[in-house]
Parts: C-alpha cells; structure tokens; sequence
C-alpha cells in the first residue's frame, strides 16, 4: 500500500490503526482564535479528514499576533471562512464545515453535538462553554476544554487535569462554581497553566467601549456576528506561543486518544480507501 506523504512521519509514530481512527473521526472545534485555529490545525496535519469549525466573529487586526488564520490582509472576514481555506490547502480532500455561528444555550441544539466523535471546547463565554460541557458531556462525545490561556508566558507549566482538579486557574475556578451550579458532576478533561501574570498596562477598558480596531461588519451571506469585544470589561494580554500550546495540547490529546483507542483493539470503520493510499484527483 501506497503511503500518502502527508501522513508518512505520523504514520511511523501510530501506525495505520490509528490513522485510520483520525481519518473516519468527526471533529468539531467551538472558538476559532489563539487557541482553537491552532488546534484545528494540529489535527488536519494529523490526519483528520471530517472537521467542524464553529465561530461567529471576524478577524481583527488585535488578533493577528495569535490566532493562525488571522494576518493584516483578511481583517473583517470570517475567522471560520478563512481558516477553512488554510485547512484546504493542507489537505484538499478533507471535509471542512464552517460556521459563521454562535455557540449558546438557544442554539445549542442546531450543532447535534452527538454526531461528533471529539468536541473541542475553546469558548471564551463562561455561560456558552458550561453549556457547551454540558450539552457535550450529556450527548456522550469526547470533549477536551481549553481553559484561560490569557495572561501568561511560560509554556512549560501548561498541562492536562480534570477540570475538578486544577489549581490556579481562575477560569477554571469560574467554570467550577457555575457548573456545580446546574447540578453538573462529571469529569472534564482540560488544558490549562496556573500561571497568572499581573497586567503590565492597565486592562479594565474593553477596546468595545472606547476606540476599537475592530471594524464594523455584516455578513452578506447569512452568517452571524457579534461583537464580543464590547461586551468585555477586561481585556487580558495574550501571547501566541501560550495559545498555540494550548491549541496543540487539545490536539494532542485527540491523537494519543485514537493511538490508544487503536491499541485497545476499537474497530475502525469500514471504509474503501485509507488516508495513505495516493488517489489520482
């Protein structure tokens, strides 16, 4: 059998089981910014062929020094529309669903949580994200949350814990006290870094309430947009070598999922082509 390039080196490391699991897996990602668009695309490289991206906002000049389908040629467009097109140049035969959405509780019910094999909860919305675990968690979808990857700069004290067993995070802190608060006790893997870095500039202003780079936008093909900048009161600092980790790890832990799925014997779906075989277009 012929070996796709693509995948050659990853396929070295997991073996065509594996690969085979990534390749039929449906995987949706909620939040397409530092953290998300870098998931996405960690899991593209990585031989995912079935991909959901959902996200309502457009890019922003402020986001270009972190999430990776934003560069100061595409501000105003949707971040959703233009990491698909980074995704396609990846890998032309993947499945790219992009939607200019948002995620909350009175839409939840149009994303059919239960047809996705991974759900990747990188929301920044406290209620859409207790929700978003919520729904996930009840729909029986493996889901991996990002906790908050604003206000940091050492990478190297980002790590995986339930999200009842994390330390130091406020987000996390948060997102514990509203969960128990609709009743909700399961387990919830999550990345997340105790570290919390005092501003260096003053962040109590959202760039919505004064002068904002963001420029105004309406979707003329039916998408959604909301400007979420306007409805913070904190801005925090943010830098892309915390998000992107963040994003990778999320990745990560969907491979060494399939990895050990594969080892453990999963059957794989029956499918007539495999991610390796080279298919004349």
């Amino acid at each position: 059998m012929a070996v796709n390039p693509i995948f050659q080196r990853l396929h070295l490391l997991t073996g065509t089981p594996a690969l085979d699991l990534l390749r039929t897996a449906r995987v949706a990602i909620f939040g397409l910014g530092g953290v998300g668009s870098w998931a996405a695309e960690a899991l593209v490289r990585s031989g995912v062929c079935d991909i959901t991206l959902v996200d309502n906002d457009v890019v922003c000049i402020t986001n270009v020094n972190r999430q990776l389908q934003a560069t100061t040629q595409n501000v105003g467009k949707s971040k959703a529309g233009e990491l698909k097109e980074r995704i396609l140049v990846l890998n032309p035969r993947c499945k790219v669903t992009a939607l200019q959405k948002v995620y909350e509780p009175d839409t939840a019910a149009e994303f059919e949580l239960e047809s996705f094999d991974y759900v990747l909860d990188c929301i920044d919305s406290i209620s859409c994200k207790v929700d978003l675990i919520r729904q996930a968690t009840a729909a029986g979808t493996r889901l991996y949350s990002s906790m908050g990857a604003a206000s940091k700069l050492d990478p190297t004290r980002i790590q995986v814990a339930d999200i009842w067993e994390t330390q130091g995070c406020p987000l996390a802190r948060l997102m514990r006290r509203h969960l128990r608060a609709t009743g909700f006790d399961a387990n919830v893997t999550t990345v997340y870094s105790p570290e919390v870095l005092p501003p260096v500039e003053s962040t109590s202003v959202a760039c919505g309430t004064h002068s904002c780079h963001c420029p105004s936008y309406v979707p003329d093909d039916g998408g959604e947009h909301k400007d979420w900048c306007a409805t913070k009161n904190v801005i925090n600092g943010s830098a892309v070598h915390i998000t992107a980790t963040f994003g990778l790890f999320l990745a990560g832990l969907v491979v060494q999922n399939a990895v050990a799925r594969a080892e453990t014997g999963t059957p794989t779906a029956d499918t007539p082509t495999s991610p390796f075989d080279i298919v004349d277009s």
